[in-house]
């Protein structure tokens, strides 16, 4: 008998209109970027936005690390499993976001500011590589206020599964303090994603106080490594980043687990309850059929967490997401494939296994 997975899955994350467009060099370098990075937007970048807009290709794209995400994961899932919250101007931009969570069948539940525009990234596109300069503006007024009402609680209620970005210890900690410890006390499951190198830098205290609730982190090599140096650990292994950070203290008997992608290259996960680190062969994407890397590692995400609301074991929700992954780096933006999505598991991917 299929379970129900209405509402099971819940994320919180800034819903931003991004502003998508190939760029040189000289233009990251006269905003002092580095080509693949995401910032949060300083008074000295305000007027690379309307740039984009006036003097490149520029694409306006439905974006927002976790509605990128919830998105996504909604594709894989049964009908209304998925729910994404956050804070939106009243405005077109908003109507644009919501049109492409609707065209996915993603719930949206946005607390509306009518005195603040939607929250806008500039996305610059140099081969590869893409640069994020996200200008939160209404996205960064979110307040636990919101979901805390009875009618939008009743979605923490309901859902079996959390999913918030690190960008969101920017806006409301509170909102993720009270979910991780709603998960704790009632045995969900609480996931989260580093996002940034900023977040570790900049957020350690915030991120140290959540990561005991924390029973699956999400990040890349960068944000890995940044986290690292933050805590200290005295290494750039990710292999053994991955495990040093599985191992760190825990609220709960739950095992937790740590998974970094890394591009092309393999993906590591490791847990608390085992010594064994697993590290997964991508099967990179001809570089030829590369549209950009914006959005691979939220469907990454999507399509390990639709798996494993599914439940279907690790090997399988790795290898769900390097499939959605590369098929999102084949588009332009943070797109996902038209028509129906389906993931077929091979039967046979498997991990090389460390024991560190």
């Amino acid at each position: 008998m299929a379970q129900d997975l209405a509402g099971a899955l819940v994320g919180f994350c800034n819903p931003l209109l991004d502003i998508s467009a190939v760029v040189d060099d000289a233009l990251l370098e006269k905003y002092n970027l580095k080509a693949n990075d995401a910032i949060l937007a300083s008074p000295e970048h305000l007027p690379l936005f309307p740039t984009l807009i006036d003097s490149y290709d520029a694409k306006f794209l439905p974006g927002g690390a976790g509605q990128n995400a919830l998105r996504g994961a909604q594709l894989l899932l049964p009908a209304d499993s998925a729910v994404f919250v956050g804070a939106v101007g009243e405005d077109d931009y908003a109507q644009r976001l919501k049109g492409a969570a609707d065209k996915a069948g993603l719930r949206t539940n946005y607390m509306v500011n009518k005195n603040k525009p939607t929250g806008t990234c500039a996305l610059l596109i140099t081969g590869p590589n893409r640069s994020m300069v996200a200008n939160l503006s209404a996205a960064e007024t979110y307040q636990f206020s919101h979901i805390s009402e009875p009618s939008n609680w009743k979605l923490i209620e309901q859902a079996k599964v959390y999913y918030i970005t690190g960008f969101f210890f920017t806006v409301s900690p509170d909102t993720i303090d009270a979910v991780a410890k709603h998960a704790l006390e009632n045995g969900k499951t609480f996931t989260m994603n580093i996002s940034a190198p900023f977040v570790p830098q900049f957020y350690k205290a915030a991120v140290e106080k959540t990561l005991p609730y924390i029973n699956i982190l999400f990040g890349n090599e960068t944000e890995a490594a940044a986290l690292a140096a933050a805590f200290e650990f005295g290494t750039d292994d990710i292999k053994v980043i991955a495990k040093r950070v599985a191992d760190l203290p825990r609220a709960s008997d739950k095992p937790r687990m740590v998974v970094l992608t890394q591009g092309a290259q393999s993906t590591v996960v490791a847990t608390s309850d085992s010594d064994e680190v697993r590290v997964y062969a991508v099967s990179p994407v001809p570089s030829e059929e590369i549209g950009d890397t914006n959005g691979a590692g939220d469907a990454f995400v999507a399509a390990f967490l639709a798996q494993r609301l599914l439940g279907q074991p690790t090997d399988v929700c790795v290898e769900a997401g390097h499939w959605l992954g590369g098929e999102v780096v084949r588009m332009i933006g943070p797109n996902y494939p038209n028509g129906e999505l389906k993931f077929t598991p091979s039967g046979s991917f498997a991990p090389s296994v460390e024991r560190i």
